[in-house]
């Protein structure tokens, strides 16, 4: 339930920002959510330590219900456990997991997950790096690798975040599916 849940909030959110229809005007965060898509083909060249940084000081600075910021965001670089998590990743690339509390009553953790990962993602693509969010191998991560990708006790992952250098030798966004047009999303009243 919780996974259609968060795959409708971040459907939402990618979809109410990447449909705006006004020019930018020059603002930077504008051009970033309107310029972005879900990077596939990434180099090896490794993230740095000081992006990796910069991306996670980004998802701590989502909002969250009653400000109570209850996630928990694991980074894993290690190649070999990230392919257990995630098969189609190559070295360079790296994971962050982002868990909320295990048996939250409150309901808000889903949201405030994808919130800090929303924010991870427009930043490493304002890096110029690419990111791919991935919340379908979450219940396999659960389920079995929790252990292995150390995954803090009482927690469960709520979604991941792949990020990477971009493959620029491939034309990604020209080949991306086509978003849907504001009136087919949009209700005015």
């Amino acid at each position: 339930m919780y996974k259609k849940s968060l795959m409708s909030v971040l459907i939402i959110l990618l979809v109410s920002t990447l449909t705006l229809t006004s020019q930018s005007g020059g603002n930077q965060v504008i051009d970033v959510i309107m310029s972005g898509y879900s990077a596939k083909m990434f180099t090896a060249k490794p993230v740095s330590d000081s992006e990796i940084d910069l991306i996670i000081k980004c998802g701590m600075k989502a909002p969250s219900a009653r400000n109570k910021q209850l996630w928990k965001f694991t980074v894993i670089k290690d190649s070999s456990i990230i392919k257990e998590a995630i098969p189609n990743t190559i070295t360079g690339n790296i994971l962050i997991c982002i868990s909320g509390p295990e048996g939250n009553q409150q309901g808000n953790i889903d949201f405030d997950c994808a919130l800090a990962t929303e924010n991870m993602y427009i930043a490493a693509q304002s890096l110029g790096l690419g990111a791919h969010i991935y919340t379908g191998p979450v219940n396999n991560i659960n389920l079995t690798k929790k252990q292995l990708l150390e995954i803090p006790e009482g927690y469960r992952v709520v979604s991941v975040l792949k990020v990477g250098n971009i493959d620029r030798s491939v034309d990604a966004t020209s080949s991306a599916s086509t978003r849907k047009k504001p009136e087919e999303v949009v209700n005015y009243r």
